[in-house]
């Protein structure tokens, strides 16, 4: 019984519950609004606007659906069942509890996409902490790194990524053959840090953590739900080499699964506070301010910045000038802007972009969603994230990581 009543109070913690607006909300509203008012006014041509919201089109479908598969896996407690059996694992080591976590956040972001990481596996890793009496910091700091650097082996990691998979013209398995060494790379230097910054000796309080009870699904219907839940998370990732350009349609597959199995078990967890809107208006207010801002001397600057060089140091221009504006600004606008300045011959300068956005937007807290979104986390967990350290260990990774990740493009390439 007492098992019964742990899970139970774990499933219904995970569930998205209405709120107010943060501020966070707010800019994203008037974010739309600015965009929707850059077309009504004719700064941004509604046939720009049009072709913009076509080309993100399925991106929101995708990202809609990845994020309701996985709040559903959450409340079928799929993601605590891994968290503590991995600590258990450990058996009070930290250097085997560090590799189990790395590859948990890492194969997350990888396959479900960082915002996943970001939203859910953020919350289960700090919940852990309690019971395990591990202090949270490195287990934020692991969720909220790799959440941006293991972002780059598979279209579906990013949303940048599928942008980028579209414009070179590389399906799902020639994307991977081209990124798989710079993952790999950047994801050993993510390690490095995160060991020598945030795990190693003196950053922790003892020497063993406590390995915490496992978490058991406690009746039938919570074992019918994490069963059909994980086999509609697994039949996404089997799916993701082989559908190519829609992927979108997997993931809504994939998620429409799970819902039916809430149908059946769980009614009262359907809830619209499910849809991440906050997210989708998001995506949508950038893809029609960027264009706009594009047309009105960002274009220009980006140009100046990245160049038109196919090799080597045209491959490192992108990659500089797509991380410092994902510091700026943000990584997705950073990317559609770096985007429509390189020449699409240039897929070198591309990919080095992508890696730019996605591995150097880890300095500032608003360099990209996933770590504003894990950063809340910690603040409503009362987890306080040190600034100065936050933003130096991030820019030495960020610099190591994508100078690295760039170089290794050259070996797949």
């Amino acid at each position: 019984m007492p098992q019964r009543i742990d899970t139970e109070r774990i499933a219904s913690a995970a569930e998205p519950r209405p709120r107010r607006l943060s501020t966070l909300d707010w800019i994203r509203l008037a974010l739309l609004g600015i965009g929707l008012l850059c077309v009504a006014t004719g700064l941004l041509p509604r046939a720009e606007a049009a072709a913009n919201l076509r080309r993100v089109g399925p991106l929101l479908l995708f990202l809609g659906s990845v994020i309701v598969l996985a709040h559903l896996a959450r409340r079928a407690l799929v993601f605590d069942v891994i968290a503590h059996r991995l600590a258990i694992i450990g058996r009070g080591r930290y250097p085997i509890l560090f590799v189990l976590c790395v590859l948990f956040a890492a194969t997350t972001t990888m396959v479900l996409n960082l915002d996943t990481t970001a939203v859910l596996l953020t919350p289960v890793m700090l919940a852990l902490a309690r019971p395990a009496r591990i202090p949270p910091l490195p287990l934020a700091m692991t969720t909220l790194w790799l959440a941006n650097t293991a972002s780059l082996v598979l279209p579906v990691s990013n949303l940048t990524n599928l942008l980028a998979a579209d414009r070179v013209g590389l399906d799902g398995t020639a994307f991977a053959a081209r990124m798989w060494l710079p993952q790999l790379v950047s994801v050993l230097l993510t390690m490095l840090f995160l060991w020598v910054w945030y795990w190693r000796r003196r950053h922790r309080d003892n020497d063993r953590y406590l390995p915490p009870e496992p978490v058991r699904p406690g009746d039938g219907r919570q074992r019918a739900l994490f069963a059909v839940t994980g086999v509609a998370c697994l039949l996404f990732i089997a799916a993701i080499p082989i559908v190519g350009d829609s992927i979108g349609i997997a993931a809504a597959v994939a998620a429409l699964v799970a819902v039916a199995a809430f149908v059946i078990w769980d009614r009262g967890a359907l809830r619209w506070s499910l849809i991440p809107w906050q997210l989708l208006i998001f995506v949508v207010g950038l893809f029609l301010v960027i264009p706009t801002l594009g047309r009105f001397g960002l274009s220009d600057l980006m140009g100046h910045l990245i160049g038109t060089d196919s090799g080597a140091v045209g491959a490192y221009r992108a990659a500089a000038a797509g991380a410092g504006l994902s510091n700026v600004a943000n990584n997705l606008p950073a990317y559609t802007a770096g985007e429509a300045v390189v020449p699409h011959g240039n897929g070198n300068q591309l990919l080095a972009l992508l890696i730019g956005t996605n591995v150097g937007a880890i300095v500032t807290p608003w360099a990209s969603l996933a770590t504003l979104l894990c950063l809340e986390f910690c603040r409503t967990h009362g987890v306080r994230v040190p600034m100065v350290r936050f933003v130096l260990t991030g820019a030495g990774l960020a610099i190591c990581a994508t100078a690295a990740a760039v170089a290794m493009l050259y070996v797949t390439g």
